[in-house]
């Protein structure tokens, strides 16, 4: 909204109303913003939340602190989404399809996260919202971006071709047509693209069809791993918001550089014309989570609950789809990758031993990952993992993720480089 008012402004000759042409400015008020948001709202949400009694039921499963976390005010997710949606407003161009898209991907999981919370909270069922219906919402949500991706007029690229000598690169030059593709950013790659088209090249006239069919496919499944991925992570002060900031931080970059022409042809990646508003949504994410963990830093004040956890994963999926890196989301959200992974991994495993032993046996000594560092004793089979070490503390976990988080970002692009 600011912007079209300084725009004005600047016809008319305003000094320092040109201001807001520039994507750098409005991502630096837009960080700021989020940051003044989550910071000074937070405290009266967190209030507000203790009054209605909106605490965390805990279940005493022998981790180290954790009947200390009962009574905790949750739902904390709602400072986020505030703090993201204001400066967005406020900052950017709304009639950019990209933008109109992350908005609807906020408010969309951020509605489906608040249904679990609250009835979780105000109804007491510990199972929250039943998981069908988180599905088929995160479902729906994946077909709506996919579908919007590919009918838009406005979602179009030019496509990054390489100008060789001797098999050496020289430079990187783009296509001079705008067009719609089902190309995105793979490493290892010549030219960093893959094509879904080379997926359903047996369909002949219909190759261009499927192709498109296979994108949205493939949405489909990112935002509903991605973002419950992100869920799974939330079972520490801090890890889930963290983690989410570093990675915003790296598809910020990535954004801006494929916004960008020059940019764009040092990492050898295609040019997204429009993509450079998304380093003000980029902005505006990370400084409401960096904000929020003013509150949710060890030790908690506050959970974000899924009202947070499942918006934070949504935001990276859509983000990360909408600038043609979700193919490089396996490295930069290795954090949520691994939580996920070792789920499956017990859940797969006590299954099997089950019915083959007659008694389930566990790889972890818990899951999701996190907890794995926290439990006190011996898991179930002799492997490296399950030898007996002392408990981490909470915060040295929490830390070490973040670390890893930060290694996993600079790796994203850093392979960019690599072929």
């Amino acid at each position: 909204m600011l912007y079209y008012l300084f725009n004005y402004l600047d016809q008319i000759d305003l000094p320092g109303a040109g201001m807001f042409k520039y994507v750098s400015f409005r991502s630096g008020l837009a960080l700021i913003l989020s940051l003044f948001i989550s910071t000074t709202i937070g405290r009266r949400i967190i209030d507000k939340l203790q009054q209605l009694q909106i605490g965390e039921t805990v279940r005493n499963l022998g981790l180290e602190g954790q009947m200390s976390k009962k009574g905790t005010p949750t739902m904390g997710g709602i400072i986020i989404i505030i703090a993201i949606l204001i400066p967005v407003l406020l900052c950017t161009r709304l009639e950019n399809i990209y933008i109109i898209l992350m908005l609807i991907t906020t408010l969309w999981l951020g509605a489906i996260g608040f249904a679990d919370d609250y009835i979780k909270v105000f109804k007491k069922d510990k199972e929250g919202l039943h998981g069908r219906f988180k599905i088929v919402g995160q479902v729906g949500l994946g077909l709506i971006v996919g579908l919007v991706l590919f009918m838009s007029p406005d979602v179009v690229i030019r496509e990054n071709v390489e100008v060789r000598n001797e098999n050496i690169i020289e430079e990187v030059n783009f296509k001079q047509n705008e067009t719609k593709s089902t190309k995105t950013t793979i490493p290892f790659l010549k030219n960093n693209n893959f094509d879904y088209a080379s997926i359903v090249s047996w369909a002949g006239d219909y190759k261009e069809p499927a192709a498109w069919i296979v994108f949205v496919l493939v949405v489909i499944f990112i935002v509903t791993a991605v973002s419950n991925g992100a869920n799974l992570t939330d079972g520490l002060d801090g890890l889930a918001a963290g983690s989410s900031a570093i990675i915003g931080v790296a598809l910020g970059i990535l954004a801006y550089m494929s916004s960008h022409v020059r940019f764009a042809s040092f990492l050898n990646i295609m040019f997204i014309p429009g993509a450079e508003e998304l380093v003000i949504f980029a902005a505006a994410f990370i400084g409401a989570t960096i904000g929020f963990l003013w509150y949710n830093a060890f030790p908690a004040q506050v959970f974000m609950g899924d009202t947070g956890s499942l918006t934070l994963g949504g935001i990276i999926a859509v983000f990360a789809i909408i600038i043609r890196k979700e193919l490089l989301i396996p490295i930069l959200c290795g954090i949520f990758l691994a939580e996920s992974i070792s789920v499956m991994l017990q859940v797969a495993y006590f299954k099997y031993t089950k019915k083959k032993y007659g008694e389930g046996r566990r790889i972890f000594k818990m899951t999701p990952l996190h907890h794995h560092f926290q439990k006190q004793g011996n898991a179930g089979i002799q492997a490296l993992l399950q030898k007996p070490f002392n408990v981490v503390p909470e915060s040295k976990i929490v830390v070490r993720f973040w670390l890893i988080g930060i290694i996993l970002a600079v790796i994203t692009i850093v392979t960019l480089k690599m072929r």
